[in-house]
């Protein structure tokens, strides 16, 4: 594709955008399998969707907080090739966590009152992931 000719294609757009999340969660996925999974005797979609596993108070706090970081490393090097433009990459790292939070919402809105509210740490964790994504995947 030549770069001076764009031309808007929202099918493009979307497929890039869930190829792009689909590609995310797969290597987070495997990073967390990898640290967390031999940690803890069952490993549920509870480390990936709920803020409270990302503590560093515990060992295993520490090895999700690495396959988050992990995974914005491997989403970085995704971008390169799913996007190939760096100019769209804040963009589309952007997308990418804003629909991790949408999630992370979505499964948490009942255990909100449980925790007493929403935590800074989720909202800490989304914006170091969404800098290490585009850091490593913009330039």
């Amino acid at each position: 594709m030549f770069y001076g000719a764009m031309v808007w294609d929202p099918w493009l757009i979307v497929a890039q955008i869930v190829c792009l999340q689909c590609l995310y969660y797969l290597a987070l996925g495997l990073s967390m399998a990898l640290l967390v999974g031999t940690r803890v005797p069952r490993l549920t979609l509870l480390y990936f969707f709920d803020f409270a596993t990302l503590t560093p108070r515990t060992p295993t706090g520490w090895c999700a907080i690495g396959s988050f970081l992990l995974a914005a490393v491997a989403g970085a090097g995704f971008m390169l090739y799913v996007i190939e433009r760096a100019k769209k990459c804040l963009d589309f790292a952007a997308t990418l966590y804003i629909i991790h939070l949408f999630i992370v919402l979505f499964t948490v809105v009942g255990q909100l009152q449980l925790h007493g509210g929403l935590s800074i740490s989720l909202v800490w964790q989304s914006w170091l992931s969404l800098a290490n994504t585009y850091a490593f995947g913009g330039n």
